[in-house]
């Protein structure tokens, strides 16, 4: 950390600085120059807040160049982190691995029917809510472990991952026996208890960015789960607020190559929550691919004007496998495959 006093900074102010850093549990270096003397702090033994040092007396600004976050940081596992999942794919590999089905478990018929065609196109996940987190409390809330049994008979007919969103500590354990991966949304991503006790857990968490979270909190989240000794976590871009109110949410591609230069841990794009969109899918699942996501997560329903949820922004499975297709010629060009 370099803490810039400034120029009329007396002694008495550059001493009461280096104490309270020395307090903080680190090592001081004190370069004076002929207008500003500058403090470089190394190490720390406790957890401090950077707002106090910045309010001490004589103080211009303090610059951290160490990341808080330190297991998900890109020095943690320079090589990167390829999660392995239960069928053999592999997250942060070569492939883009696609994620693909409905926002709710609604019915047999129709988780499966989306299924089959998800699978014919080349997704190697489905991904549907058992449990739904719905802004209004009157909107449809889920099937709960209805849904996830069905997601369990679809995924092992169709040869294919399942991915579900847990919504609270209550429902982890249920889930296990059901799914390969266990998603935290939007609206979860800051909820620490949860994300403590998925560190317990050994199986991969994918984990949602927030609506208005920045980069360096969502590292921050994924650092709470492997803090507990899961290390198997997902970074997922879904798309955050902004004031633009033409799409659901502003989809942040930039967040792509950024995680991967702060972190170690695979990057998944989700253009659905990402657009709100059907016709604004494609393009954003094509440009995630470009700028090097790792996987994809994609709504796709059987019949959309009929969904029960998120049918605006859910593809046609005949769009879904069009999509697969051109994705399929633009992965070679970044030296990846789907």
């Amino acid at each position: 950390m370099i803490i810039a006093m400034q120029e009329a900074a007396g002694e008495d102010q550059i001493q009461q600085a280096i104490e309270h850093l020395v307090k903080l549990g680190f090592e001081v270096h004190r370069s004076t120059g002929a207008r500003q003397t500058v403090l470089g702090a190394v190490g720390a033994g406790i957890d401090f807040d950077i707002r106090n040092i910045e309010l001490l007396p004589g103080v211009q600004e303090v610059h951290r160049i160490s990341s808080p976050y330190k297991l998900a940081g890109r020095g943690f596992r320079p090589e990167g982190t390829i999660v392995e999942l239960a069928n053999g794919t592999r997250i942060g590999g070569q492939e883009v691995v696609v994620m693909a089905g409905p926002c709710a478990v609604e019915s047999r018929d129709q988780l499966f029917t989306t299924a089959d065609a998800i699978a014919k196109a080349g997704a190697k996940a489905l991904r549907g809510g058992a449990f739904k987190p719905r802004s209004s409390p009157y909107s449809f809330q889920g099937h709960g472990e209805e849904a996830l049994k069905l997601l369990r008979e679809a995924g092992d007919r169709f040869k294919l991952l399942v991915i579900s969103e847990v919504m609270e500590i209550s429902q982890i354990q249920l889930m296990l026996p059901y799914v390969d991966i266990l998603q935290v949304g939007a609206r979860n991503m800051q909820n620490f208890n949860l994300l403590r006790e998925l560190g317990k857990v050994r199986k991969p968490v994918l984990l949602k960015r927030g609506i208005a979270g920045t980069l360096e909190e969502l590292l921050l989240s994924a650092e709470y789960i492997m803090a507990g000794g899961n290390y198997e976590v997902i970074l997922c871009e879904r798309g955050i607020r902004t004031f633009e109110t033409y799409t659901r949410n502003t989809m942040d591609i930039s967040a792509i190559p950024i995680i991967h230069k702060l972190s170690h841990l695979p990057m998944t794009a989700d253009p659905s929550h990402g657009t709100g969109r059907r016709d604004k899918v494609a393009p954003m699942a094509r440009a995630s691919v470009a700028a090097g996501a790792d996987a994809l997560l994609i709504e796709v329903h059987c019949d959309p004007d009929k969904a029960w949820s998120d049918g605006a922004q859910s593809l046609f499975p005949e769009q879904f496998a069009k999509l697969m297709d051109e994705l399929r010629m633009i992965a070679p060009a970044v030296g990846r495959k789907i």
